[in-house]
């Protein structure tokens, strides 16, 4: 006898109220509840809800005696005699009690003229309420079981997986008795209506990120169903008492591996959860890895989710097949899509034989039977994938549902050796809050949407594609996420994984190009079209230089439309499409103008190299996004990743201005502002040598970054007059009377539909002097900003060109600045 049990003898003795007892119980649950996190660590999974199941049995029991003793003192009659038993239920029943389960709780009694069994039963349950247990209880007189049970399918499932728990033996016996007569009535209608339930919580609680451990796919209630039908054919006590012939040792041993696991995560669910909680939700995650031996990281974290994926789908597969072959009597009617396979005297099929069956009935979209998920899981392989299963790999993406395959060989676990780029990614789990699926599941997800495409336009544009790019565009669609789970960018890792597979299945090279272009970009539609400014010149040129025909933009609008749906429900919807469809259209629009295409794809490679350089990813967010906001291409494009750098550093540390002289080979100079400069001063100054190069860039928070660089070096002596005359141009504010230069009329031209923000001048005349100082002093006497400036000056020849910010007075002043600069009667 227990402490407990004594102390409960010890307050019957002394005539101790209910009431009393009932809180000494109460506090002893609590007790254990907070000790349940130790237990938790020292069992295994179902080792630990049979120790929860027996602790509540023994409250249960003692709740009974109580009970007893209260309704008949000393002359307490032998249990066998009082007609009323208690019974456990459900997961109770099972003994798979979770901590923070219903109590599942059946007191059957039968009427007895001498027992007031009304008064008896009404004390247990009135001290289990005083307890605090979460009670889900019904009470039947024995003779109604049968009765009860044609009422509704979950009061049957409840009553053949009963279990004794105290009372009446002889109660207990008939109670047996009438669930025998329950199990055999109508299994017909059980069986389907069981599989029905399945379907419909399947439809409810898919596989996602935050699987439902109980009713979602491959949860506890599939097991349950095979544990169900098997008893209500078999009246057998587990699964693993099912024929041989219907459960193969090997297969149950796998099965059993993964219900272990499960039935841990769930019971550290409940214990991080303090309640009842069968979803998986991702912010519970990490304490649910930390009671399971984890380590408390993010790649921990991953490495957790994903074994629970695995091991759901583990009990999906073994279910599917085994609730087959136990039901195959009672489900006559077949599904008209269902795939079986081919009839043959071999128990073991080839996988080359399997997926040339798939190849051909992919015609049309189907489901694998059970019979052939089971095929595929006893199939002979080679150990590495063969050119015979490569040249069937190259059909299936010709076939128009590819999904239907895909999804055979995912349930079969076999589509990691058949689409091997997707092995590190089967499973993986997505941590981004925006993702609903794991990897494999989102990609495969993506095809169906593909090939099932609801949007009008969309459709129209896949419809507008050949045979050959559908098929690139299938496998593009797969393994766009394949390069998932690496240090290394996803999209580079994934093109190159596409590349090499592509290849290896006779795509043609040219499609295998443009496939690794979209794998490369394949997020850049969606983010665009949804966090930039879709009629700014600017972002469409950038986007519309990564497609640069309109071949490239269908594609990439079809591969967003596939990878958003196939995101989560909702995720394309009217809103997204409109901005996506407007983008596309804007995009069009500047097809064909290739000099600026190319440009901007330079410059976007130049900004890729930039976020890769060691000093950029030091510099907090708000400093990044400054330097990529640089308007001014031109210092992107003609300046090292190195340069810019230094630029953007010196830029951060400035207040007003800064400035270097180098006169090594040949004099420069570097100015840094953010107060004006009046530049026109200086160049008068240093008019009398001659200039090669001068680049003007505007940088951020209001600074230009000016660089000149002259002829020839000068002496010590000048270069302390060159200081002098740059620290005097940020104090002289005066205008000058600067000598116009010899400008010819057709020496100019200005566009100012070079964009929607800039207007550009260039100039292609004669070198001479004073010619900078005095276009630079026109510009600033009229209050026009050069955003940039690219002057250059060979063979005597001024070659310059200025970007001038339409927003200012430029456009406005075309004539008199046209007049200003040339010279009359020329």
């Amino acid at each position: 006898m227990d402490k407990l049990h004594a102390k409960v003898e010890e307050m019957l003795y002394h005539n101790e109220d209910n009431f009393k007892i009932a809180k000494l119980l109460k506090n002893d649950l609590k007790t254990y509840l907070l000790g349940l996190e130790e237990i938790f660590a020292e069992s295994g999974g179902k080792d630990f809800l049979v120790k929860h199941t027996c602790k509540i049995d023994h409250l249960l029991m003692l709740v009974y005696k109580i009970s007893i003793r209260g309704m008949f003192g000393d002359y307490t009659p032998l249990k066998n005699s009082i007609p009323v038993t208690m019974i456990a239920l459900g997961s109770y029943g099972r003994e798979q009690l979770c901590v923070h389960s219903d109590i599942d709780l059946m007191i059957v009694f039968e009427e007895v003229g001498g027992y007031n069994h009304k008064a008896l039963i009404e004390k247990i349950l009135y001290i289990l309420w005083d307890m605090g247990l979460k009670l889900g209880h019904r009470v039947h007189d024995v003779n109604e079981l049968l009765e009860v049970s044609n009422t509704d399918i979950t009061i049957k499932t409840a009553l053949i997986e009963s279990r004794f728990i105290e009372g009446s033996r002889f109660v207990w016996t008939k109670v047996q008795n009438s669930i025998n007569q329950i199990r055999h009535h109508n299994i017909g209608e059980f069986i389907t209506q069981k599989m029905k339930e399945q379907q419909e919580k399947h439809h409810q609680f898919p596989l996602t990120m935050e699987p439902h451990l109980k009713e979602g796919v491959g949860g506890f209630r599939d097991a349950n169903l095979v544990y169900w039908i098997g008893k209500i054919l078999y009246n057998t006590d587990n699964i693993r008492s099912i024929p041989l012939s219907i459960i193969d040792e090997k297969e149950y041993r796998e099965f059993r591996i993964a219900l272990e696991f499960l039935f841990r995560v769930r019971s550290a669910l409940h214990l991080v959860a303090n309640k009842k909680e069968d979803r998986l939700r991702l912010e519970l995650i990490p304490n649910v890895a930390r009671l399971l031996g984890y380590k408390n990281t993010p790649q921990d974290w991953m490495r957790f989710s994903r074994r629970v994926t695995e091991n759901l789908k583990i009990i999906r597969l073994y279910s599917t097949i085994w609730l087959e072959l136990l039901t195959r009597d009672y489900c006559k009617q077949p599904i008209s899509n269902y795939l079986y396979p081919q009839n043959d005297t071999s128990n073991t099929k080839s996988i080359i034989t399997l997926l040339e069956m798939m190849s051909e009935a992919s015609h049309t979209p189907f489901v694998a039977h059970p019979t052939l998920l089971h095929s595929l899981t006893k199939v002979i392989k080679p150990q590495r994938v063969n050119e015979s299963i490569f040249d069937i790999v190259f059909k299936l993406l010709y076939r128009p549902h590819l999904y239907s395959v895909l999804q055979a060989l995912a349930y079969a676990k076999k589509l990691r050796y058949i689409f091997y780029p997707l092995l590190r990614v089967i499973g993986l789990p997505q941590f981004d809050g925006y993702h609903a699926y794991a990897v494999d599941i989102h990609s495969m997800e993506c095809i169906k949407y593909l090939e099932s495409i609801e949007d009008p336009f969309v459709l129209s544009l896949y419809q507008s594609l050949d045979e050959d790019e559908r098929a690139m565009l299938k496998l593009v669609t797969l393994l766009h996420d394949a390069g998932k789970g690496r240090k290394t960018d996803h999209h580079l890792v994934g093109a190159s994984l596409f590349s090499v597979f592509a290849q290896k299945i006779g795509i043609n090279p040219t499609l295998i190009t443009m496939g690794e272009t979209l794998i490369l970009y394949h997020t850049t539609m969606s983010k665009v079209a949804q966090r930039e400014d879709i009629h700014s010149a600017k972002v469409i040129l950038r986007f519309a230089s990564l497609f640069k025909t309109r071949k490239m933009l269908d594609f990439i609008y079809i591969l967003t439309y596939a990878d958003m749906s196939g995101v989560g429900k909702g995720i394309y919807n009217s809103f997204s499409a409109k901005l996506i469809h407007t983008l596309y259209l804007n995009a069009l629009e500047i097809l064909g103008q290739d000099a600026l295409l190319d440009e901007t794809a330079k410059l976007i490679k130049k900004e890729q190299a930039l976020m890769r350089h060691a000093g950029f990813q030091t510099l907090t967010k708000n400093q990044q996004n400054k330097i990529l906001e640089i308007p001014s291409n031109h210092l992107f494009l003609t300046q090292s990743a190195d340069e810019i750098m230094t630029i953007a550093q010196k830029t951060f540390h400035t207040d007003h201005y800064t400035f270097e002289i180098h006169n090594d080979t040949f004099l420069r100079i570097e100015i840094i502002r953010k107060t004006p400069i009046n530049l026109a001063y200086l160049l008068v100054k240093v008019s009398q040598l001659e200039i090669r190069q001068m680049d003007i860039y505007k940088l951020f928070d209001n600074a230009k970054y000016f660089h000149i660089a002259f002829a020839q070096k000068v002496g010590e002596e000048e270069i302390q007059r060159i200081e002098q005359y740059i620290h005097h141009s940020f104090i002289d504010r005066s205008s000058f009377s600067l000598p116009k230069p010899l400008i010819k009329a057709d020496e100019i031209h200005i566009d100012c539909d070079h964009s929607t923000e800039y207007s550009t001048l260039y100039l292609n005349c004669a070198n001479q002097k004073g010619l900078l100082a005095y276009i630079v002093d026109l510009f600033g006497y009229k209050q026009i900003d050069i955003a940039t400036a690219k002057i250059h000056t060979i063979k005597k020849r001024a070659k310059d060109m200025f970007l001038i910010e339409k927003k200012g007075n430029f456009c406005g002043n075309i004539d008199i600045i046209t007049e200003q600069l040339i010279t009359k009667g020329d």
